[in-house]
């Protein structure tokens, strides 16, 4: 029996796993504990810096990457959950037909101010307009109004996605 002062100490089990991951269309095997996230492990283990961490509870956009083409926020999601599939980070997109375009049109546009959101707006934006929801100007604000810029580079972020769809579609 413990007494009232000596502290309740739980012994934490930890669970690794042993993963297969594909990533910027590279394979990794990485020994991850299972409640790692996917956001961590991308920046810890493999060193994608590109992927930002910003309020760690899904409501910023700044950690958003894609896993099998769809959008993904990487802090909500555990590197157990993306193995097999296949992720890309903002470092991928230099090799994406569309995450190309969708980069030239956030600096030609000046899509950015700090920086630190357009990571996770930049691949948001290139999932919008796979996705096919580049529209209007409306649709794109609510295709991506799950990443936030605190500098309120909003107006210069629609016109990029708007500006690299038109390149898309034309093709």
């Amino acid at each position: 029996m413990r007494s009232a002062d000596t502290p309740f100490v739980r012994s934490a089990a930890r669970t690794d796993l042993d993963l297969h991951l594909r990533v910027n269309g590279r394979s990794h095997r990485i020994r991850a504990e299972a409640r790692e996230t996917l956001l961590d492990v991308l920046r810890e283990r493999l060193g994608l810096f590109g992927t930002k961490k910003g309020c760690d509870h899904g409501q910023c956009g700044a950690c958003t990457v894609l896993v099998d083409g769809r959008r993904v926020l990487s802090c909500l999601t555990l590197a157990a959950q993306a193995e097999h599939g296949a992720v890309t980070t903002v470092e991928g997109m230099v090799e994406h037909p569309v995450g190309r375009l969708v980069q030239a049109a956030f600096v030609a546009e000046d899509g950015l101010q700090c920086g630190y959101c357009t990571p996770g707006q930049i691949v948001s934006a290139t999932a919008c307009i796979l996705e096919g929801a580049a529209t209007s100007d409306e649709a794109i604000r609510e295709a991506m109004s799950g990443n936030l810029c605190r500098c309120g580079a909003y107006p210069n972020i629609v016109a990029a996605v708007r500006s690299a769809a038109a390149v898309v579609e034309r093709r």
